[in-house]
């Protein structure tokens, strides 16, 4: 989240670690800039009028990389023309301020599926199907009722399997940069979820590499 207005953006960065995602927040192009250096994010909500790096620029720098991340310009300029020139600069979708937050929240999503990397909307694995759009999962047939974390670690591990996150990147993904590194909240929370997910295990822990989903994944839809 990219914003010089650090209440809006400190509420609305709130409202989508609520609904699951993992969020950092910069308050100007330069910093904003320097995150996106450090960090592969799947989405960028990006006002237009940022002090350091003025927000056209830093679209224009975005689109350019390779591993493109998704950008959703969110600014009050809202003329026909101001969002022909933001989708021109290369923006994957457009959102004048004031906005309604769920509309926010359901362009994200679509946002992150529509990514080259991203994977088909239904993640399976081990009799285990979650749909991130619906906010829905079960195992065998069986609903499962989830926390926000524990949903948010789920697909994550869905989205990696057959491979492991390790809990430097369960915390980047799921969490925040905020997130302390020597906390037990991944481990504690990992616990609860193979706890609701039942037998057998399907959650695989390795010591000092990390954790990842057992038995083979379905192919995608």
């Amino acid at each position: 989240m990219v914003d010089d207005a650090r209440a809006l953006a400190e509420v609305v960065s709130e409202g989508l670690r609520d609904q699951g995602m993992a969020v950092d927040v910069a308050y100007d192009g330069l910093d904003a800039a320097a995150k996106l250096d450090g960090t592969a994010y799947d989405v960028v909500v990006l006002d237009r009028d940022l002090p350091g790096i003025h927000g056209d620029t830093l679209c224009q720098m975005i689109t350019e990389r390779d591993g493109r991340v998704m950008v959703l310009m969110l600014t009050a300029a809202d003329s026909p023309g101001d969002r022909v020139s933001g989708l021109t600069l290369g923006a994957d979708d457009y959102l004048a301020k004031p906005f309604h937050f769920p509309e926010l929240v359901l362009r994200i999503r679509a946002l992150a599926r529509r990514r080259p990397a991203a994977r088909s909307r239904i993640l399976s694995a081990a009799g285990i199907e979650l749909d991130p759009i619906r906010r829905t999962v079960g195992r065998d047939g069986r609903r499962l009722d989830l926390s926000v974390k524990e949903f948010a670690v789920l697909e994550a591990l869905l989205n990696a399997s057959p491979a492991f996150l390790s809990t430097e990147n369960l915390l980047e993904q799921v969490w925040d940069e905020h997130a302390d590194p020597f906390t037990n909240t991944v481990t504690v929370t990992v616990s609860r979820l193979r706890r609701k997910l039942g037998d057998p295990p399907v959650i695989a822990t390795t010591p000092g590499v990390g954790y990842r989903i057992t038995g083979p994944a379905a192919p995608p839809d």
